[in-house]
């Protein structure tokens, strides 16, 4: 691409991203710290993907998710999961109308912008796999009738670490529908004394504005998809998810036992449409190896899957990926 190109590029990033400050400003009001959290949850609105969201309880993830919701003029919808839920409480179900002898569609909570899926893995396989047809198709079935969902519709999931009591796995076809998935710790010290000074109130009277509308996020995707993407950048982002799947070609030779499925063509995509997110965020019309660097972990680490011996040795996912960036020649 001509440089002219990526300057006029660069020049509507510029000025489109500048409502972003307006919508950080707003989450600030009431989230303390949390800066990675917040930058993902933008990235994820702006790229037009889901996001599982894990850590302990009271981190403030419902409260971030929430608040997000709040500065954008759209519906909301939180949906808390339990053991006993039914993928009907989701979807909605059909209705029999007594006057007219048929049955009518009665739509579910899942009709919505933004959807906060709390405690996501509380919840039994059916009731999550109700959810997959939603996220990836973006309509829902309800007995012969498919219905669209509305547009933007994003999914915000949380999730506790999977050793805690009553927790049920997210299967890998289910995951792997999230674009994004953060781990959340703890705050830091200044951080948790900023909190206890905001927040240590028996009643919350501050409140985020809406600030942008569905709209505003429409025109702003269409940008954000004609950030500049180098052929060397594509290069370097198809060799780190190649490298999860054959890492001996990359020299790798002591990842090989320690995989058992690589990333899918599914983490190229996100891997793509995050940096360019990423790189938008940062004001930038053009991507640059680093915004794949700094994405990267949270796009990969719920795609690659280690295997037994891994395990034994006590390597993670994060360790595994980590290494691939360390080795992988950047352009």
């Amino acid at each position: 691409m001509a440089d002219t190109g990526i300057t006029a590029i660069n020049a509507r990033v510029k000025q489109e991203s500048a409502f972003l400050e307006q919508l950080r400003m707003e989450i600030r009001k009431i989230i303390v710290g949390q800066e990675n959290m917040v930058e993902r949850l933008l990235i994820g609105l702006l790229a037009n993907g889901h996001i599982l969201i894990e850590g302990v309880p009271g981190l403030a993830k419902t409260l971030a998710v929430r608040t997000l919701a709040q500065t954008i003029q759209a519906k909301f919808q939180r949906l808390q999961f339990t053991p006993d839920m039914l993928p009907a409480d989701l979807t909605g179900t059909l209705v029999y109308d007594q006057q007219s002898g048929r049955f009518n569609v009665k739509k579910g909570p899942l009709f919505a912008n933004i959807i906060l899926a709390d405690e996501i893995n509380r919840a039994p396989a059916k009731v999550q796999s109700a959810l997959l047809e939603a996220m990836q198709e973006r309509q829902i079935t309800i007995g012969e009738e498919t219905l669209k969902l509305p547009e933007p519709f994003l999914v915000l999931a949380t999730q506790n670490p999977i050793e805690q009591e009553g927790t049920y796995p997210l299967p890998e076809a289910q995951v792997d529908r999230f674009m994004l998935k953060l781990k959340i710790t703890y705050p830091s010290k200044s951080d948790e004394l900023k909190i206890l000074k905001r927040m240590a109130f028996t009643e919350q009277t501050i409140q985020a504005r809406a600030v942008i509308q569905p709209q505003d996020i429409t025109r702003v995707r269409a940008i954000v998809d004609e950030v500049y993407m180098d052929e060397k950048v594509e290069g370097y982002i198809v060799d780190v998810v190649e490298a999860t799947r054959r890492p001996e070609q990359y020299r790798l030779d002591d990842l090989k036992g320690l995989i058992q499925y690589g990333a899918s063509p599914r983490a190229t995509i996100n891997l793509v449409l995050a940096a360019k997110a990423h790189a938008f965020l940062q004001g930038r019309g053009y991507v640059t190896p680093q915004d794949i660097k700094t994405i990267g972990m949270d796009v990969l680490r719920h795609r690659v899957i280690v295997t037994y011996e891994a395990e034994a040795e006590e390597k993670t996912a994060e360790e595994i990926i980590q290494r691939i960036f360390e080795e992988i020649e950047v352009p």
